[in-house]
């Protein structure tokens, strides 16, 4: 879960990544993992989950969302695969690859995303990120252009949102001038949350709000 925000003057995204685990209250169902509101949801009603998402941000962080975004894991690998791959440059060794670049296809990113061996929730929020930012970049080639139908067939049935049609020209240009510019990408810290296994054994994060509340007003609150 990224919470994202385009702010009105300076068209630069700023990515907020949200780890699975944060214990957080469920409007209607109690306390549980962030990402169970969505499943819940769509359990009880379907097609009521990304407003579950929404409503439990919004009730937790405190922050207004506007718009949902929903990616389908089986289409994410189809929309990497549209474009022909992605690179993704590595600061330092990670997930079964060496520091450097490496060009990976659908299923592979998949994988890199998701990997839990001797990983964590933190990790994966920053590689969600790291291959966003790569993905973006990819389609800026011009190379690429030609791929350009192909990536579009494939976000469209892979993608489910409420933005409106006259919201997307101003973040198509966000989004260029966030590839070249750079993203503005945060994760939660570590001291931003408490390790805690509930009675049930389930190992989660509590949210530091004192240490979280900051950050959230930098970035969505201005």
């Amino acid at each position: 879960m990224i919470l994202t925000s385009l702010p009105p003057v300076l068209p630069q995204f700023a990515m907020l990544s949200i780890p699975r685990d944060l214990w957080v209250t469920i409007p209607g169902a109690g306390e549980n993992r962030i990402n169970a509101a969505h499943y819940f949801a769509e359990l009880a009603e379907p097609g009521t989950g990304m407003k579950a998402a929404d409503q439990v941000i919004e009730t937790n962080l405190g922050v207004k969302v506007n718009y949902v975004v929903r990616l389908k894991f089986d289409g994410f690998v189809d929309v990497i695969d549209a474009m022909g791959g992605v690179t993704i440059n590595l600061p330092q060794d990670m997930s079964g690859y060496t520091a450097g670049s490496h060009h990976l296809d659908g299923t592979q990113v998949l994988a890199f995303v998701r990997d839990r061996a001797g990983s964590d929730d933190f990790f994966r929020q920053t590689r969600g990120q790291m291959v966003i930012v790569a993905a973006i970049k990819n389609m800026l080639n011009p190379v690429k252009w030609v791929r350009i139908p192909a990536v579009a067939v494939a976000v469209a049935g892979s993608v489910q949102s409420n933005i409106p049609l006259w919201v997307y020209p101003r973040l198509v240009y966000a989004t260029l001038f966030s590839a070249v510019f750079g993203f503005d990408s945060h994760t939660l810290d570590r001291d931003m949350v408490t390790s805690w296994t509930t009675d049930a054994g389930a190992q989660v994060l509590l949210p530091n709000w004192e240490k979280i509340n900051p950050l959230l007003f930098q970035l969505f609150r201005q």
